[in-house]
Parts: C-alpha cells; structure tokens; sequence
C-alpha cells in the first residue's frame, strides 16, 4: 500500500506544501501552514487521455438569442445600484470588510426589506445567536420582519433545512469562515473548509434558484480571507469600505458577471442602522470659504457615479538640516512623490525644504489618476498661498514629461459640477467638451503660472 502523503495549506494564499515550516515561500506570511487530509486523486498516466468516454454537450452560436436574467431588487436604491440593479436568481455575492463595519446591520436591513415585500427570506449566522440578531433587528426597527432565522454552522444541516419544500429566495451566511462540512477535515475557516462550503451553498443557489450572499472576514490587508478562489466562485465580489471614525460607508463593486465593475453605494451610519446617501458630493465637500489656501475640488469618478472631494494641501517650511515629512491620506503616497518631483524639476517649484500633507477630505480614498491636476493645484496653493478660485474643478493626468494628458469621462465629472453650482473647469487642453466654461492647459508649466497669475 502507497504511503500517504502529507499536505500542508497555507491559510493565506492556499499554496500547498509536502512538509511544514515556519513561513510560506509563496506568500511570505509566518505560521501560516495547517495540515491537511491529501485529496483522493489517483496518479495521472501518460497512457491515459480524456478523449473518449465523456458525454456530448451541446454548442451554441455567439450570435444566438439571449435573455437578460431577472433582477431582484431589494428597494434599497443604493445596495441596488453596486449589484447592477439587484440580485439575479441563482446568483452567488460574496461581501467582505472590515470587523463592526457594518456588513451584518446592512444585509439584516436588505432581507428584512425584502421579506417585507413577500418574499421568503433565511438569514443563518454562524457568529451570533438567533437572540442577539433578533435584537440588533428590533434596535433597527426590523423586529417585524418575516425572516426565517437561524443560527448555524453545518452545512449540511443548513442545506438539509432549506432543501424541504419551496427554497428561499434570499439565503443570507453570515460569515462563510464559520460554517463546517463534515466532509472535509479542519477546523471551520481553514481553505479546505471555506473552498468545500462555498462549493456547497453555490452548488444550492445555481439548482434550486435561490440568490446567496456570503459574508467573508477579511486580513489586516483588506483582502478577503480564506483562498483566492473564493472570489473567483461567486458571480459577485462587493468590498464595504469605510472608517470607524467617519460617517459614510462605501459599498464598492469588486467583480460582478451581471452587471458592471466599480459601481459604488454610499451609506452613513445613523443610530437606526445605514441610512442612504443619494448625493454622496455633499457628504464629502467641505464648507468652502473665499480665499482658503490648498483646497481643490476633483470630480472622482466610480463606476459611471461621479463623485465630487475636495483635496486639502499643507505646506510647511521647516528649519535648515531637518528631514521634511510627506503625509497622505486617502491617495497614493508614491504618486504624490511623484507629482512633487514633476513640479520641481518642470515647473521650477521648490519642495525640498517643506513638509507637505495631504487629505482628502471626508476620509474618501481616490485611486484615479485623473486627481493629478487637483493634487497639484493644492500643493502650489499651498506652497504659493494663493487660493484656487472656489467656483472651479480640477482634473487631469500629469506625465512625467510635464504634459497633461486627458482622462476618461470628462462629460460625465463636468456635468456633475455644473449641478453641484460650479462654474469654471481646469483641465486638459485635449478636452473637448462645452458642459462649463473651462481653462485648458497643454502643459503642467501653464497650469501653474496660471495658477500664480503669471500670464
């Protein structure tokens, strides 16, 4: 009889390993290896092959007639928007964020909006006890709500319960690292377990009809726990992002095969639970005074929601000899680097001798390389002390050459400036649009002297 062969799974990146050590060579990560039970697999053989013996499936042309699923929307305009219009039957969304952001209290707020408008709605938590959602419900004012609950970690009891009679159209696992599968050995959380238990409850949702949406930890990285095939078996990967310390609540769109990329639904925590923000460019826009220094406006955009911040510059000289500081927060701190070093070598400004800190105001996190020009309009405000006129957006890509370089959607950013009462774009010269009255620069160096009231 062959001997068995040990496997040991990294818990971080799911790597496979023939002995245990200390940290995984893949991922890096320390104590990361669990073993566990060697999958059932016989040896391949050369003169094995695959043709022959399976079953005929049939084709189909590209061009032929589709139908476009059904949406299930749970009235919630904001959850509906970064699912693409509402949950799909069958489908299987996977949401992840950080601990006490609010991942449990908004999937309670969807199924009990959702069992209120008659549709057969389970909710199982493998975290809580049924008493302690029951009461998180009724400090929502959802007590009345004709949810099915449970508190569960079994799988098969969980898929055993459901399977009786008519399934639900919801089935919310709260979280999918606490359920277990007897079929697997490990402890509840390990990658076998979650790959094995996700396979499970995706396998419920695609035969029976029955939308699933698994809630998932994430690492201190904010990545979602467990194995990276995870995200890659669910039809839809939502990220809940936000700050303890902040209002508002992003709901962000991941991956989604029904529906667009990038999406966002912005929430802010009230007392009675996440509350919707239909105009989220209030939330982040500050007070503006005339003749604040270091402030710029910059239409974001996420998905095909643009979304206008304001970025706050503070430029510090500091004593001869002493290391300056550079602080960032909300944006990239190498490109901010970046944009400093374009400044000084092809605008002339000197940055060498200050601290500078950056912020974006409301604790908003903008990765769009479109924010170059409003970066930059803050730094020289700063460094200048000068005021960018109130009424006016900025934005554009800066290259390392000095030129601005047009971005995506710049329609879409001054229509929704106009809107929100301004008047004036700053922007690249190679955007061709009439939604406002607009100041086009070809280069970093006019943008600037325009800025400083040189010509």
């Amino acid at each position: 009889m062959a001997k068995v062969q040990k496997r040991f799974v990294c818990q971080s990146c799911g790597s496979v390993h023939h002995r245990w050590q200390g940290q995984c060579v893949d991922c890096s990560e320390w104590n990361t290896l669990v073993e566990e039970a060697p999958l059932n697999a016989t040896p391949f053989q050369a003169k094995h092959n695959l043709q022959g013996g399976g079953r005929m499936i049939a084709m189909t042309a590209l061009d032929a007639q589709s139908v476009l699923p059904d949406r299930l929307p749970f009235g919630i305009a904001e959850f509906d928007r970064a699912l693409g219009g509402g949950l799909v039957a069958g489908s299987a969304t996977l949401i992840g964020g950080d601990p006490g952001i609010g991942k449990s209290t908004l999937l309670l707020q969807a199924a009990a909006a959702l069992a209120r408008a008659g549709h057969d709605v389970a909710y199982v938590s493998g975290e809580e006890a049924a008493d302690q959602v029951r009461l998180r419900a009724q400090r929502l004012g959802l007590g009345d709500a004709p949810v099915r609950l449970a508190a569960a970690t079994s799988t098969r009891d969980i898929l055993t319960t459901l399977g009786h009679g008519t399934p639900p159209r919801l089935l919310v696992i709260d979280s999918i690292q606490t359920m277990h599968s007897d079929l697997i050995e490990g402890a509840p959380g390990t990658v076998s377990q979650v790959r094995a238990t996700a396979q499970e409850l995706i396998r419920f949702a695609k035969e029976r009809g029955t939308a699933v949406v698994l809630v998932g930890h994430v690492t201190k990285d904010g990545a979602i726990a467990g194995p990276r095939v995870l995200e890659h078996m669910v039809d839809t990967v939502l990220s809940f992002e936000g700050e303890r310390s902040h209002q508002y609540r992003i709901l962000r769109s991941l991956k989604n095969r029904f529906g667009g990329t990038d999406e966002i639904g912005v929430f802010a925590m009230a007392g009675d639970g996440l509350v919707e923000v239909s105009n989220p460019s209030a939330l982040f826009l500050t007070q503006r005074d005339e003749g604040v220094t270091g402030a710029t406006v910059f239409p974001a955009l996420e998905g095909t929601r643009p979304v206008l911040v304001e970025i706050q510059a503070l430029v510090v000289r500091v004593a001869s000899g002493a290391t300056p500081r550079r602080s960032v927060v909300g944006w990239d701190s190498a490109r901010l680097a970046m944009i400093l070093a374009v400044l000084e070598a092809r605008c002339g400004l000197s940055f060498s001798t200050c601290e500078v800190y950056l912020n974006v105001a409301g604790g908003y996190r903008i990765q769009d390389p479109a924010a170059d020009l409003a970066v930059a309009a803050a730094l020289v405000s700063g460094l200048s002390e000068r005021p960018v006129p109130a009424d006016a957006v900025a934005f554009g890509e800066i290259a390392l050459s000095g030129e601005l370089r047009p971005v995506a959607h710049a329609p879409l950013r001054l229509k929704e400036s106009a809107k929100l009462g301004f008047e004036r774009a700053l922007l690249p010269s190679s955007v061709d649009t009439a939604a406002m009255r607009q100041s086009a620069f070809r280069t970093l160096g006019q943008f600037v002297d325009h800025l400083l009231g040189r010509g």
